[in-house]
């Protein structure tokens, strides 16, 4: 949850008073648990004027804690899963705390001593996500014998493997690899004091020499003695020491000081050349590298790719999926839903023995459904919506129509990207941004948000740092920044740093001056015309290597390159992502034949595999084995029940009301991809397409959790859908088989067929149909893309 809020001063001390507060409904709602066991055990309501004056303060402490925390999280650079955990789970405390409250004062004794455990445990989740933010992820872990990281230097890159072994001298290799580790860590813990935007204390960190000199106070770091080397005691100071560095920010792990400790030791070596970059910059232009020879099945120029990559990493391949399995994923890949039962047994029928290939060729034929699926995507990665900030106050514009027949007509991507940045007045929408109201940061405006979203979406860049500053996660320069966002001006920008103004005027250049010359004298229209012509050239590699790495994470789980709005991260295939681009670029940028020569692999067609770690898919030891197993989208959980069991957007008209009369006339029942969001979709993870979105996590989570449980829109859809199906299936026996069929493309086994018929009764009742259409809509079968 998102508020907007000026940077005014009293919203920034009312944030970061949250800390403070949000302890105090903490112990009080603690104790009242404490004080409400105590008397439940003596039998004894003596402590009960005491329990409710504890329950009033610690609701409306968590009430007060929660709108600081809304606040703090607008003003300050927090993201990421732990937060977001932090605050749902700190919300909905909040809730059970009023809740609590509400059922003591009705003498509801059994509810209410319910809700104040749950109560008291939200509270303990929240608190406990809320240390990870502040202290770090392993807070409580860390002083516990099983995890306390090792201080020996030791690193989960294969590239550092050698840091362990310390008796033997490092070649230039690993004198390379290690300077490259040292001068990240520098980078993203020290920079923003010590560089050349701000020298702290006059110590620089981000060259040799002025490394090495050290500051006002002195030499911070003695070659080959670590022991006697200031750096290494300050960053080891306990976090509020006078001298503990960073001041700011998280404390450098046991990790990374070992690393640095090592990087000392070996005399901190520091090669000549390596001023120039400490990042990865992927190759701008395209490569063809040649396709490996074809063995036994393996004739598809992706599995000839990929049989070289399992060779090297000793990877044996797997039997691919049975025709279930296939069609299946495969359904919901394309056109988001799932196949009918008439479907799927004329399917594992067929005898054909390029059948699969035929499915994908019909599938990819069914433009409109395919056209409705991933509208979902490009909704998210253009930031089109129906409602939301800045519709109302023609602030922000709409580009459905546009996008939706770009999509159903399998618009060329090249000519594609040309309408988006040179656009009609149907495709402007997106490089228009969104014009917020009131007070705004320079960074947001209009001008750099295009800069932003086209960067990110279109070349997998990150600008949002160098908006502000210097980047400290890549070289990209404020200048940079601002003379790419000039190409989108109407008038010539200043500028800022952190918001203030410098007094210098940008210049107007394109990020990869490779591509062409902008010419900043030409009017708008004209430099946005240059702008598309010389990004969607063949020599713009990086373009069509970020479309396919796209392409290839939604339909795998997992991008060649991950996070996909990273692409100078390293593939864990080079050869293949170049390969996909070229060919991609070279084959008429057809983004449906892309799809096809994915799909109709023996890779796509492996068994799927599961990650306990999230954090693992974007691990430098990622190791590809086939699809990742995920979630169904929000839009396609809502398509699957609808279609299976009862459209949960049955007003058909707040599915078209703003759409092209096109679309009206082309679905079978409001697609969720087409309907404005709402808090059902919200908590299955659809975001507010305010900012980009480029991928949605797959993981559950409690505020989905208790959306399926207690939502109205879920829960009266099952109950329309009871009501019809009651009146249509006269017995359970017929219920059950009908929804299996339906929902899971089988019959239910017979353990199932008597647990099911036990939940609907022997005479199908409303409530028993409802209870066990929400069971299976919750079962990892139908919830689960394998």
């Amino acid at each position: 949850m998102t508020i907007l809020t000026e940077s005014f001063w009293l919203w920034q001390f009312l944030g970061r008073l949250h800390p403070l507060i949000v302890h105090f409904p903490v112990s009080i709602l603690c104790v009242a648990l404490l004080l409400e066991l105590i008397g439940w055990r003596r039998k004894s309501s003596e402590l009960r004027a005491g329990i409710t004056a504890l329950l009033w303060i610690g609701a409306i402490g968590s009430v007060v804690a929660a709108v600081f925390g809304l606040i703090l999280v607008n003003q300050e650079e927090y993201g990421g899963s732990t937060v977001t955990i932090h605050q749902w789970s700190g919300l909905s405390t909040m809730v059970l705390a009023i809740l609590t409250v509400a059922a003591f004062r009705l003498g509801r004794l059994t509810v209410y001593r319910s809700l104040l455990f749950l109560t008291v445990f939200g509270v303990t989740i929240a608190g406990h996500y809320g240390a990870m933010l502040t202290h770090g992820d392993d807070y409580l872990t860390s002083v516990l014998p099983f995890g306390k990281d090792s201080k020996a230097p030791s690193t989960t890159d294969p590239n550092l493997a050698f840091i362990s072994n310390t008796g033997q001298p490092l070649n230039d290799k690993q004198i390379e690899d290690l300077n490259l580790e040292v001068r990240s860590i520098l980078a993203h813990n020290c920079y923003s004091c010590h560089s050349a935007t701000k020298t702290k204390g006059e110590l620089r960190l981000d060259k040799k020499e002025l490394l090495f000199k050290g500051g006002e106070n002195g030499v911070i770091l003695k070659a080959g003695h670590p022991e006697d080397s200031d750096m290494i005691r300050r960053v080891k100071l306990p976090a509020g020491h006078d001298d503990a560095m960073p001041t700011k920010g998280k404390r450098l792990t046991d990790k990374e000081i070992a690393v640095l400790e090592f990087w000392i030791k070996q005399g901190a070596p520091w090669p000549s050349g390596a001023e120039k970059s400490i990042y990865r910059v992927a190759a701008l232009e395209p490569r063809l590298p040649a396709v490996p020879a074809a063995t036994g099945d393996l004739i598809n120029p992706i599995d000839r790719f990929v049989n070289v990559y399992f060779q090297k990493n000793k990877v044996a391949w797997k039997t691919v999926v049975d025709d279930r399995t296939y069609l299946r994923r495969v359904y919901l890949d394309v056109i988001g839903l799932l196949p009918t039962p008439e479907k799927i047994e004329a399917f594992t029928a067929d005898t054909r023995p390029n059948k699969r290939e035929i499915l994908v060729t019909e599938l990819l034929n069914r433009n409109e459904d395919y056209a409705q699926h991933w509208l979902t995507f490009w909704n998210d990665a253009l930031r089109n919506d129906y409602s939301g900030t800045g519709y109302i106050t023609k602030g922000r514009f709409d580009i459905t129509k546009w996008l939706y027949n770009s999509l159903k007509t399998n618009k060329p991507y090249n000519q594609f990207v040309r309408e988006l940045i040179s656009p009609t007045e149907e495709s402007a929408g997106f490089i228009k941004g969104i014009k917020w109201r009131g007070t705004i940061n320079s960074s947001q405006s209009t001008e750099m948000q295009a800069a932003q979203n086209v960067s990110q979406v279109l070349l997998g860049l990150n600008l949002k740092c160098a908006s502000c500053h210097d980047s400290f996660i890549s070289d990209w320069k404020l200048a940079d920044s601002y003379a790419f966002a000039n190409v989108f001006s109407d008038t010539t920008l200043e500028i800022h740093r952190c918001d203030k103004p410098t007094g210098k005027m940008a210049g107007t250049g394109i990020l990869f001056k490779e591509l062409g010359t902008i010419n900043g004298k030409a009017p708008t229209a004209e430099r946005l015309r240059e702008l598309a012509n010389f990004m969607v050239q063949p020599k713009d590699g990086r373009l069509y290597r970020t479309l396919v790495n796209r392409i290839w994470a939604q339909l795998m789980g997992r991008g060649l390159v991950e996070p996909v709005d990273m692409m100078d991260n390293e593939p864990w295939s080079q050869d293949l992502l170049d390969w996909l681009a070229s060919d991609f670029a070279t084959n008429g940028y057809d983004i449906k034949r892309l799809m096809s020569q994915i799909l109709t692999s023996k890779s796509y067609q492996l068994p799927s595999i599961s990650v306990k770690d999230p954090a693992l898919l974007t691990a430098p030891t990622f190791v590809f084995e086939g699809m990742v197993r995920r979630r169904l989208s929000a839009e396609q959980f809502a398509d699957a029940v609808s279609l299976a069991f009862n459209p949960v957007y049955g007003d058909s008209s707040l599915a078209t009301k703003l759409l092209p009369e096109t679309i009206k006339q082309e679905i079978p029942f409001p697609r969720a991809s087409l309907v404005k969001n709402d808090p059902f979709l919200t908590a299955l993870g659809r975001p507010n397409r305010e900012t980009v979105s480029t991928s949605r996590t797959s993981q559950a989570n409690l505020l989905q959790a208790l959306e399926l449980t207690n939502g109205a829109k879920f829960n009266e859809a099952l109950k329309q859908g009871a009501l019809i199906w009651k009146t249509k299936y006269p017995s359970s026996d017929l219920i059950v088989k009908e929804l299996y069929r339906k929902a899971l493309g089988r019959n239910p086994q017979p353990k199932e067929l008597a647990v099911a018929e036990k939940i609907v009764g022997k005479t199908p009742s409303i409530e028993g149909i409802q209870d066990l259409v929400w069971a299976i809509s919750l079962h990892p079968e139908f919830q689960l893309i394998n």
